[in-house]
């Protein structure tokens, strides 16, 4: 049983931003403060990367654990209410993130999914940007 109203959680809901989260943002400034520019959100690209980096072919997805069902994360469990709802709805996000992805390669891009729970640890994300943008300028030389 959900204990707030519909209306409640409707206007909770809208709240939910796309573009701009604070995980997003994290990826976002280290990736600046390491020196890689990059563009944002490119419409032309399947997926509408979060971050487009064109002159390595490579882009970055900043996924939260939720909403694109991150395998063996507890922040992506299923809500107990409403299943019916919500299994088809996430399955749909994780299946078009795969399809996005596939499109992305075919096209001859790269492409990183950075989880929201990895964002916590700095050092390591620092780590796997700088060694998968790397690997890229490397590949184009």
């Amino acid at each position: 049983m959900d204990r707030i109203t519909a209306a409640e959680r409707s206007v909770l809901m809208t709240t939910i931003r796309a573009k701009g989260t604070k995980p997003e943002m994290v990826v976002r400034r280290l990736a600046h403060k390491m020196g890689y520019r990059f563009r944002l959100h490119r419409k032309d690209l399947p997926g509408s990367p979060d971050l487009v980096f064109p002159s390595r072919r490579a882009v970055v997805f900043v996924h939260g654990c939720f909403w694109h069902q991150h395998p063996c994360c507890r922040k992506s469990q299923l809500p107990t209410s409403r299943q019916e709802f919500w299994h088809p709805k996430l399955a749909r996000n994780v299946e078009r993130d795969l399809a996005t992805v596939s499109a992305l390669r075919a096209m001859g891009w790269r492409v990183s999914i950075v989880w929201e729970c990895e964002v916590n640890n700095a050092e390591r994300l620092r780590e796997r940007l700088a060694t998968f943008l790397e690997e890229v300028a490397s590949c184009s030389s």
